[in-house]
């Protein structure tokens, strides 16, 4: 342990703020130039890059916000790897970490960090020894050191807009990709020979209205509502909360209504099982092109989609089970593949769920002594910890499953049923946007209220 302290204090590490509470104008600057510097490094390719099989799974890049063949090829991958790992080690008591102190915090943060520099390396690694990434001949090393600069730049843009941005680098790369992803599918008018052609959805609906073709304008109209649905059912359900009546003990009669969202672990628990999806699917790719027949964990077809194995199985049918009926090619195999990936989707969000709760300090004791150290206290009770603290236990965990097992369901619901971009990323790009406006316009408020400011920070 002393050794991985040690180790820590020579991180490259972005500077935090002096100020306690930065302002409303430089945490959008900060944000908006971080997220710019994303598109710019995204569009440069990888000098030196003879192939790119990775082109082809778009789901892939989306999820591990990723531009394969660019200097963004690792994404956000290392970061939410290492994410995952530490949270089981911590969330199964392997590594003992109380993340309620703030040395814990601090341990497990350098921790974090730590594993995703080694996560990096590790991905460069295997993309180019495996044959996603295949460098032309003499350049192997030159292409690995240009991923290891990519991986190591993301980490510190993450950490950038942590500080001094608003949200995280992490949800802002996310909701990029699938705004960037959802314009493509919905709007694209511009063929792969380059010639003009309906290739949206909207523009198909359209052209099939025109020439009759009632089959393909049925599909298109179908993938827009379901997205504009899925959107719809995602704002409504974030509105949903449970509200504790609390009091205030010093000042008599005055008291709030504290928010529990159903949502109570956000997107995290989502963000975790897609991406676990995503590296099963990746490595299955990599396995399959390394050993140069399909394993266990899948085979794939020219265009990058599962049709075997373990990466089929946790898989949607491709275009969703409404299109397969629309257009008459629907198979029985695709129920049983979409039950099973509605199962892995719930299964793996409320288990990360739970685990990030108890790690991330959301759990009923760390909120308990929260309020009451801010001096509020359950009314008609005394102030005692032990009192919020068996109130909220009553409301944390419900919410914990629920709200895990609905993102979880929510992501499988809009893959199976077809929506313009994977349900997975519309429900990121929701929330992540959701709680983004929701932090802005608190610093708004703080910015333009002086009183509100202080109220805040007492």
């Amino acid at each position: 342990m002393s050794f991985l302290r040690g180790l820590m204090k020579f991180l490259p590490e972005v500077k935090a703020p002096k100020e306690k509470k930065l302002s409303f104008n430089i945490r959008l600057k900060w944000t908006l130039i971080i997220l710019v510097a994303f598109f710019i490094l995204s569009a440069i390719p990888l000098y030196g890059l003879a192939s790119n099989a990775l082109a082809n799974f778009e789901y892939l890049s989306i999820i591990l916000g990723a531009s394969f063949g660019s200097l963004m090829s690792l994404g956000i991958g290392p970061i939410v790897t290492a994410s995952i790992i530490l949270q089981l080690l911590v969330g199964s008591k392997l590594l003992n970490i109380d993340t309620k102190t703030k040395e814990g915090k601090r341990y497990f943060q350098g921790l974090q960090k730590l594993l995703a520099i080694l996560f990096t390396v590790f991905e460069a690694f295997v993309y180019i020894m495996m044959g996603g990434l295949t460098a032309a001949p003499g350049m192997g090393t030159i292409l690995f050191i240009q991923l290891l600069i990519g991986g190591f730049l993301i980490i510190l843009m993450d950490e950038v807009v942590s500080k001094w941005g608003f949200g995280s680098g992490v949800g802002l790369f996310i909701v990029g990709g699938v705004a960037s992803q959802l314009c493509t599918r919905a709007f694209a008018f511009i063929g792969p020979a380059k010639t003009i052609q309906p290739i949206g959805k909207v523009p198909v609906f359209f052209v099939s209205l025109i020439n009759a073709n009632t089959v393909g304008a049925l599909a298109a109209f179908v993938a827009i509502a379901v997205t504009v649905l899925i959107f719809l059912i995602v704002v409504y359900t974030q509105s949903i909360k449970v509200e504790i009546p609390l009091s205030f003990g010093r000042i008599r009669g005055m008291g709030i209504r504290w928010p529990l969202p159903f949502f109570y672990t956000s997107n995290i628990p989502v963000i975790l099982t897609a991406a676990l999806h995503a590296n099963v699917t990746l490595f299955a790719t990599l396995a399959e092109r390394w050993a140069g027949h399909a394993t266990w964990l899948g085979s794939f077809s020219a265009n990058g989609v599962p049709v075997s194995g373990l990466a089929f199985w946790f898989s949607a049918p491709p275009g969703g089970l409404i299109e397969h009926l629309i257009k008459g090619s629907f198979a029985p195999i695709m129920l049983a593949q979409s039950g099973i990936y509605i199962l892995f989707m719930i299964a793996g969000s409320i288990l990360f769920a739970i685990f990030w709760m108890k790690t991330s300090g959301m759990d009923a004791r760390s909120q308990a002594d929260q309020l009451v150290s801010s001096g509020l206290q359950v009314p008609g009770f005394r102030r005692d910890p032990r009192v919020i603290e068996s109130l909220l236990s009553r409301y944390i965990m419900p919410l914990t499953i629920m709200g895990g097992a609905a993102v979880g369901l929510l992501a499988a619901g809009a893959d199976i049923l077809g929506a313009l971009v994977r349900g997975t990323g519309i429900l990121l790009a929701v929330m992540i946007l959701y709680r983004m406006y929701e932090e802005i316009a608190q610093q708004h408020a703080m910015d333009m209220s002086p009183a509100a400011r202080k109220f805040i920070n007492a």
